[in-house]
């Protein structure tokens, strides 16, 4: 059975004693509170990459920054089961904001995620394959590989830019495809169709896109 996260636009959602069920919450939103407090429920952190990239056409944030940020939400909240990374996603919408191509973004995901990793051993950064093509998914495994990250050893693999395209011809396969490598799979922002086509090849989902 996938594991359902529900994504939140209200942070303290993470510690109100009547909700138990799994978050996605928002690095974005995250940074309008001062303080937080321990969390109830288990959770993970989407990087606010979409709303980088379409306000700016870039990262505005660093990449330190942002390692400064998840190393507070794990001490100072808890039950933090993953962040995402800073990665690009690949929508022809995104490539016309930041004048790159999808292979520009799958690099700069894979050169992000391999900072965030060597320099924050200790946080639960994940590595998040992107594309827009069924076949790009499995181009930007490849190129984990070329940076040395194993992604069938990796507790969670995102894959990203897959919200409403589950019906897109080869995407079904992709997942399958991943699936049977060994990677253990999340699907951002899968809405029901995606998650009945894909679901027996999904470790993980969340609602962030729609809900």
């Amino acid at each position: 059975m996938t594991l359902f996260y529900l994504g939140t636009h209200v942070p303290n959602w993470l510690w109100r004693s009547d909700i138990r069920h799994p978050l996605f919450v928002s690095n974005r939103t995250l940074t309008r509170y001062k303080n937080y407090r321990k969390a109830t429920s288990n959770w993970c952190l989407d990087s606010g990459g979409f709303s980088e990239l379409s306000l700016y056409g870039k990262w505005d944030t660093t990449a330190n920054q942002y390692i400064g940020r998840v190393r507070r939400y794990k001490n100072e909240i808890g039950n933090l089961t993953w962040a995402a990374p800073m990665d690009w996603m690949c929508e022809p919408s995104m490539l016309t904001k930041t004048g790159k191509s999808v292979e520009e973004h799958q690099i700069l995901t894979c050169e992000n995620f391999a900072y965030l990793r060597t320099q924050a051993p200790d946080l639960p950064f994940i590595p998040v394959l992107q594309g827009w093509m069924p076949n790009d998914y499995l181009q930007h495994a490849k190129m984990y590989a070329e940076y040395g990250v194993k992604l069938s050893e990796e507790s969670t693999v995102g894959v990203g830019s897959v919200c409403r395209r589950a019906k897109v011809d080869g995407m079904k396969q992709v997942f399958n495809h991943l699936s049977d490598d060994g990677l253990r799979l999340h699907g951002f922002g899968l809405k029901q169709d995606g998650i009945k086509l894909f679901g027996d090849s999904l470790q993980s989902s969340d609602s962030m896109a729609w809900s």
